[in-house]
């Protein structure tokens, strides 16, 4: 299979949960494909199969059928541990529920997958001291995550997923807990990150957001109901994020 440009791809992706006639399919042969330095929106009521598609397409789930590729490689076939490996290197996931460590700080937050990525603790310290001050962070780099409001924790969320600086970013629901001003922050740093050439697929209410995407489908019962080409926004040019070096 020609993967070539695609830096996620699924082919008759299908998960099903439960038994007999209480058997529900959360996706339903969904084919997709986002090329490299491309932002995808997805949208769709509660219930519609976004959260369970983007953990298909991050390894967080194994589809019932169906193929799941990342930067030219099938995953879905993989072993756990190929699988988690993958995951660290390749993917950086923004969870809605954040998702943080309680027992340690937003910057150990946001170092730990940098150490289990491989990085020396020198090079992990210094690139979230780097990110959380972009994020407007750096004064909370020490405080736990009960000691931040909902849009700190986030901003600590995204900085984290950053921090291997991931070929893919998957988001589900990134501004769901940022007022305007963040949420606008976090909107250029996506087109940043496009701009420097990383993908993301980013499931959202918020038509602020979905408007920025190159591409925005509409998700029901599953399957996706909509697809529709974007202009996408215009790079603003605000330079540093993915150069930081570790």
């Amino acid at each position: 299979m020609n993967v070539s440009g695609a830096a996620v791809r699924a082919c008759g992706l299908v998960k099903t949960h439960g038994q007999g006639q209480s058997r529900v399919r959360a996706v339903d042969e969904v084919d997709l494909e986002v090329p490299q330095g491309q932002m995808l929106a997805v949208m769709g009521p509660s219930g519609c199969g976004k959260s369970t598609l983007l953990h298909l397409l991050g390894g967080l789930e194994r589809p019932t059928d169906g193929e799941v590729w990342v930067a030219g490689r099938r995953i879905d076939t993989l072993s756990e541990r190929a699988l988690a490996r993958m995951r660290r290197r390749a993917v950086g996931f923004i969870f809605q529920a954040f998702h943080l460590v309680e027992e340690l700080s937003a910057a150990e937050n946001v170092e730990l997958p940098a150490l289990l990525a491989g990085r020396s603790r020198r090079q992990a310290r210094r690139r979230a001291s780097l990110l959380l001050e972009r994020l407007g962070l750096a004064d909370r780099a020490r405080h736990l995550p009960s000691q931040l409001s909902g849009g700190q924790r986030q901003r600590v969320a995204v900085a984290r997923a950053l921090v291997n600086e991931p070929l893919v970013v998957l988001a589900d629901e990134p501004t769901g807990n940022l007022d305007t001003t963040a949420t606008l922050e976090a909107l250029r740093i996506f087109e940043e990150l496009r701009t420097a050439g990383q993908t993301l697929v980013i499931v959202t209410h918020d038509e602020r957001v979905a408007a920025t995407a190159d591409r925005l489908v509409s998700m029901r019962d599953g399957m996706f109901v909509d697809d529709t080409r974007l202009a996408g926004s215009p790079t603003r040019g605000l330079g540093g994020l993915i150069g930081l070096e570790g």
